[in-house]
């Protein structure tokens, strides 16, 4: 699949030593979204507030922006309040890579996430089990803060899930490549690796970049098409012809996948919504979605 634009290629290096102390930071607190824990907690909980979704069917995979809260929020707010009163013991979080391209899906070797809202810490027997079942997925530290800049699409994430979840594990993913084989691999692992669980996958992606509002509605379309369809190689398609654009396309096709080996029947779209809808300038928009994918 064509990338959105050039990125760094960096090698990977399998290791599957596990670094339980490891922590990761939140490098985007203070920016893409409050770093004052108080002041975040009340972002959060407005949001929520305001952007209410209710679907009482067993979600096994959600999609969700990954822009700052300004823009982005409300539409992930949507997506996430659907949580409410759902209990997981571990979420899955795939997440792509626009730092550093790779030819794998990097699981965090790490123990924890950091944010202003606490500590997550990871699933460490899970993850594991997920970075030694197939060459593709390997665990690294790339992608989450290693090989250029610090990723953020996976970090904006959490803070939702910790004011609508509470407590819960995590396994931090990040797709360096979103390449058809990679995506199959990532669906596979996770269908079996999560089946007979409570988990939940949480796909993170924005859509069209930087095109006037009609033009990204266009392009937009398409991707809440094949996503409404429930349908990972239309998706596929869809991108990889040019008819589409999204950063995160790989981790809501794995996550179709495996949301689909995992019995989960039906895609609903939450919300769709831009950027000009916050900044007022319809010129260069990017364009956001929330869906679940529901038994």
């Amino acid at each position: 699949m064509p990338a959105t634009r050039a990125l760094p290629y960096h090698s990977l290096v399998e290791n599957i030593d596990q670094q339980p102390g490891l922590s990761r930071r939140a490098y985007f607190a203070g920016s893409f979204y409050p770093g004052d824990p108080v002041e975040l907690s009340e972002q959060v909980k407005h949001l929520l507030a305001d952007n209410r979704t209710k679907i009482d069917s067993e979600i096994v995979g959600l999609v969700a922006p990954h822009a700052g809260y300004m823009y982005s929020g409300g539409c992930a707010a949507a997506a996430f309040s659907a949580l409410k009163g759902k209990r997981y013991d571990t979420v899955v979080v795939i997440a792509p890579s626009h730092q550093a391209f790779f030819h794998n899906v990097a699981v965090f070797r790490g123990g924890a996430y950091q944010t202003p809202l606490g500590v997550v810490y990871t699933d460490l027997e899970l993850a594991r089990k997920i970075a030694n079942t197939h060459p593709k997925i390997v665990f690294a530290n790339e992608g989450h803060f290693g090989g250029g800049r610090p990723e953020h699409s996976l970090e904006v994430q959490l803070p939702f899930l910790q004011m609508t979840l509470g407590d819960f594990k995590l396994v931090p993913l990040v797709m360096g490549s979103q390449e058809h084989d990679i995506i199959v691999a990532l669906g596979e692992v996770l269908g079996a690796m999560l089946e007979n669980r409570r988990a939940l996958i949480v796909a993170s992606t924005d859509l069209s970049h930087y095109h006037d509002a009609d033009t990204a509605a266009r392009l937009d379309q398409g991707i809440s098409s094949a996503v409404e369809k429930f349908d990972w190689r239309l998706l596929y398609d869809k991108v990889a012809s040019g008819q589409s654009e999204a950063c995160g396309a790989g981790p809501v096709m794995s996550c179709i996948y495996a949301a689909k080996r995992l019995g989960a029947k039906q895609a609903q779209i939450i919300k769709y919504a831009h950027s000009g809808e916050v900044s007022g300038d319809n010129r260069e928009v990017v364009g956001y979605l929330s869906a679940a994918f529901t038994k």
